[in-house]
């Protein structure tokens, strides 16, 4: 009876003290959160948002510089109807020695009937390439360096529930240096070795259902474009690009969201090897550099599934397959890449604006520092 009241009394203390151990790291845990939300209320101000830039992919390295952006809702609107606009203004320099500034306005109005999409970039972009095709001619690519601008503009008009209709706008002038003596861009002269002006007019249409710009967990996100580059409109070179973006979001389970797409892009005419179709990069194909693989067509599917783990920490598990080729009869199973990998999410807003830590696999390991979602 002297034993086993002895037992209960240390059982007892052994708990308290397993308790008090779980309450400790728990309280650490809630620190280290409540000094991350501290962090960004602290950097975010009522309109703007100053953080430092802090990129890395295999294309930039390791990109550093200065970030401001801005979440707001047009004219003030304090409902919840209309979707949040966007504001970001970034300069970068990265360890490639690439010089990079850009601001996109993703503009939403009239109670998401309206709209508006504009990007202005600014680049002195050394890069690789690869050659041209499925099989590339280059194992690790030679080097170049491309000084660019680069505009678009598009507005689109609501015209039935979830489908958005309009035109779209793009110019683009590079300037093209630095190319290895004797290398394969300089021996083989692709179209737009020496540089290119595009000046291109298109249309858009889009079906849009999701319940979040940010962090959909349900809807659909498709959209069909067409763009025409001819030199009526100042362009030096004519061709036309097809694109189709299908994008689906399921709600699987507590929070836990499965996005999946399926991208197609084809090219007709006379393209600059600069802006035919390619895979590979950030946002198709993570694990493959980007424009590796490039070619008149190119195919991606992607999916992703994303799960919350702790307050504003979350987790994504993604996997991907994809292939370019000359002309679609050439499309087949066994000309797939295939890669894959996971990474880390941190909301910084109650809109759900994530700063996200990708480690993908490929042809390479690779990693991703950037702000939102792939998909």
């Amino acid at each position: 009876m002297l034993f086993l009241g002895l037992f209960w009394y240390a059982s007892g203390i052994l708990l308290a003290q397993g308790v008090e151990e779980a309450d400790r790291k728990a309280g650490v845990a809630e620190s280290l959160f409540d000094f991350g939300d501290a962090v960004i209320d602290f950097i975010s101000g009522e309109k703007w948002a100053i953080i430092p830039a802090v990129v890395y992919s295999p294309e930039t390295s390791l990109g550093l510089g200065a970030r401001a952006i801005r979440v707001f809702r047009f004219q003030n609107d304090s409902s919840k109807v209309l979707r949040p606009s966007t504001l970001p203004i970034t300069f970068l320099y990265t360890l490639n020695n690439q010089t990079i500034f850009t601001t996109e306005l993703d503009l939403w109005a009239n109670e998401n009937r309206d709209y508006l999409n504009a990007r202005f970039e600014l680049s002195n972009f050394p890069f690789r390439y690869f050659g041209i095709g499925n099989d590339p001619l280059l194992a690790e690519g030679e080097f170049y360096t491309t000084r660019f601008a680069y505009f678009h503009l598009n507005y689109e008009r609501k015209i039935a529930k979830g489908v958005y209709l309009g035109p779209r706008y793009e110019f683009r002038i590079d300037d093209i240096r630095d190319r290895e003596v004797g290398g394969v861009l300089e021996s083989t002269q692709p179209l737009g070795f020496d540089g290119q002006r595009l000046s291109g007019l298109g249309i858009v249409s889009k079906y849009d259902t999701r319940d979040n710009i940010f962090q959909p967990s349900q809807g659909w996100n498709n959209s069909l474009s067409w763009m025409g580059f001819a030199s009526f409109l100042g362009s030096n070179f004519t061709f036309s690009q097809y694109m189709l973006d299908l994008r689906k979001y399921l709600n699987v389970t507590h929070n836990q969201v499965l996005a999946v797409q399926s991208w197609w892009s084809f090219t007709t005419g006379e393209a600059p090897f600069q802006h035919i179709s390619l895979i590979g990069g950030s946002d198709r194909m993570r694990g493959y550099f980007e424009g590796r693989y490039r070619d008149r067509h190119a195919m991606v599917h992607q999916l992703e599934y994303r799960l919350p783990v702790y307050r504003n920490f979350g987790m994504v598990f993604f996997g991907h397959a994809g292939q370019v080729a000359q002309s679609p009869e050439q499309f087949d199973w066994s000309r797939f890449r295939y890669g894959g990998g996971f990474g880390f999410r941190y909301k910084l807003n109650q809109d759900g604006l994530n700063i996200r830590l990708d480690i993908a696999f490929g042809d390479q390991r690779a990693f991703y520092f950037g702000l939102n979602e792939v998909i």
